[in-house]
């Protein structure tokens, strides 16, 4: 009886620790520092959208880039399927920096493993093969590709990525050539990869893949910056450390009926991440949006704060000290702008429409318009909340007195007022005092950011009407603009909240048409596009052939005997 009490204890221990360890299948063969990392779920992707249809693109059939490529490339534009690959699992690319430079990965699932052999051999031709503990690989830089009976790995050096990286050493003159990569290697190593140095054990990665998605997306910001900092000695001073290390940015992207829908989570490293749990702000003043003195809002940003973040957030950089330097020459300090401030923040343009441009000529007081030309037109308001009524008016005073003439009261083209509770500033009189009259309901705009803390909002469809004009100008401007005015609607933004100690963003990208599948639409997009460019290169070649037959034939050159 003990011995099975203390067997079943260990049982139990067991199933606990594997359940709170968060692990997934897919990261096994991405290493754990790969600086970003592309996801797709191609069963879900081909149930939304054939690959028929995607190959129909002009560009895909018709160009002369891909006329010029090989037969096996062809192939694989063809049919997919023909290469044995398994298009209806997951396929991963990832990207890697190392002290070479940059490489690229492409993972998946093999559905026939003799026909997958047979492209491969034909699409690197005359590559060193070899074959190692159940693994096979076939090699020629600058690519190299490893596969066993039911997973393969490709990867690819990324040369372009590597002169860049050199390019920009050439100002240190300590920087070292690049070495050789050996490809072959580096995709041994992919396989040989422990579970602790890969993503599979990595519990954002795993909360990553958990989220229904057809595409997701990581991008980790150490990995992509921390050569760039470390080796500027002009960054030395500051602790940009602190923001990248331990960033990790994850997406989630579907598909649906009428719209893209995108989730983001941000890690941060445990000091930004203690700053943001303290100092995180609540939900947007809603107030101040029914105050917005248009109903035709083109573009918006709202957000709510606690101001005394920011004196922390620039402490935990070392900017503290010269940013108050800096704002005492103006008349304040950090502490004014604190204590001034009570957290909301509203951004705003409305009415945005091209009209005639006009000039004032020296002699004349009457502008004259310009025929041939136009220029954005619309209304803006800028405003933030007021915390202390007397701090704040030192920040009004250090705006007019760095402002000058272009601030003052005669400009017309600049307006601000400000009371107990609101200052705002705006492009009109007119603007600014229609905002603190209030009085006014957007509930439409309310309901896509209400309850969030930042929120966003663009309307693509107002912007894209307001050029309907220049757009008809040009037969193929016009075909442009016609078929993205029946495409894009608007795009919505929220978020703010954290989550599994990660800060959530939601990008809603809404289309004009609701009842049809997004990837369709946007293929059918693409599909005109391709349309548009491939008629305007063939144009080109046209009249520069006219060119040419146009040109006179100079007289053929004499030589005179002796």
């Amino acid at each position: 009886m003990k011995i099975i009490s203390k067997l079943s204890f260990i049982i139990v221990v067991a199933v606990l620790f594997t359940a709170c360890k968060k692990s997934n299948t897919i990261g096994k063969l991405i290493p754990k520092d790969a600086a970003a990392v592309f996801h797709v779920d191609g069963k879900s992707i081909l149930s939304k959208i054939s690959w028929n249809d995607i190959k129909n693109n002009p560009l895909l059939k018709d160009s002369a880039d891909i006329n010029a490529l090989p037969a096996s490339l062809k192939k694989i534009l063809e049919n997919p399927d023909s290469t044995g690959i398994d298009t209806k699992s997951d396929l991963v690319f990832f990207m890697m920096k190392d002290t070479s430079g940059s490489y690229l990965g492409f993972e998946g699932n093999i559905k026939d493993a003799a026909t997958f052999k047979a492209f491969n051999t034909q699409l690197i031709e005359k590559g060193t093969a070899s074959e190692s503990d159940g693994l096979n690989f076939i090699s020629k830089n600058p690519i190299s590709l490893g596969w066993s009976k039911d997973k393969f790995v490709y990867v690819f050096d990324l040369p372009q990525m590597q002169q860049s990286a050199k390019d920009s050493d050439e100002m240190n003159t300590d920087s070292k050539p690049s070495a050789t990569r050996d490809m072959a290697a580096i995709c041994k190593s992919i396989f040989l990869l422990k579970e602790n140095n890969s993503l599979a054990v990595d519990e954002r990665f795993t909360n990553l893949l958990s989220e229904s998605g057809d595409f997701h997306f990581w991008m980790n910001a150490e990995s992509l910056y921390k050569d760039m900092f470390n080796n500027n000695p002009a960054m030395a001073m500051i602790n940009l450390e602190k923001l990248y290390k331990g960033s990790v940015t994850t997406g989630t992207a579907n598909f649906d009926n009428g719209k893209i829908n995108i989730n983001f989570s941000s890690y941060a490293g445990e000091e930004i991440t203690k700053l943001y749990k303290k100092y995180s702000g609540s939900k947007i003043n809603e107030d101040m949006i029914n105050r917005l003195p248009s109903k035709n809002v083109d573009v918006f940003m709202a957000m709510n704060f606690k101001p005394e973040g920011l004196r922390e957030f620039l402490k935990l950089l070392n900017l503290d000290g010269l940013l108050n330097i800096g704002l005492t020459s103006l008349g304040f300090g950090m502490d004014d702008f604190i204590k001034a401030n009570k957290g909301d923040i509203l951004f705003a343009v409305s009415d945005f429409k091209m009209v005639a441009d006009t000039t004032q000529l020296p002699e004349t007081e009457t502008p004259v318009v310009n025929v041939f030309s136009t220029k954005p037109d619309f209304n803006y308001i800028f405003s933030a909340s007021v915390g202390d009524k007397n701090a704040f008016n030192k920040l009004i005073n250090a705006g007019k007195k760095a402002g000058g003439a272009f601030l003052s009261e005669k400009n017309s083209t600049i307006a601000y007022q400000s009371n107990d509770t609101y200052f705002a500033i705006g492009n009109t009189k007119a603007t600014v005092d229609n905002y603190f009259a209030g009085g006014n309901t957007n509930a439409a705009l309310l309901s896509k950011i209400s309850g969030s803390s930042f929120g966003g909002y663009v309307n693509i469809q107002s912007l894209l009407k307001a050029f309907e004009t220049e757009a008809s100008k040009d037969s193929s401007g016009k075909v442009i603009y016609d078929a993205s005015v029946k495409l894009w609607d608007n795009i919505t933004i929220k978020g703010g909240e954290l989550k599994n100690n990660a800060i959530t963003q939601t990008f809603e990208i809404n289309l004009v048409d609701k009842s049809t599948n997004s990837l369709q639409q946007l293929n059918q997009y693409a599909i005109k596009l391709s349309e548009i460019i491939i008629a305007k290169q063939k144009k080109q070649k046209e009249d520069m052939m006219a060119f040419e037959d146009a040109m006179p034939i100079p007289p053929t050159a004499t030589v005179k005997e002796k």
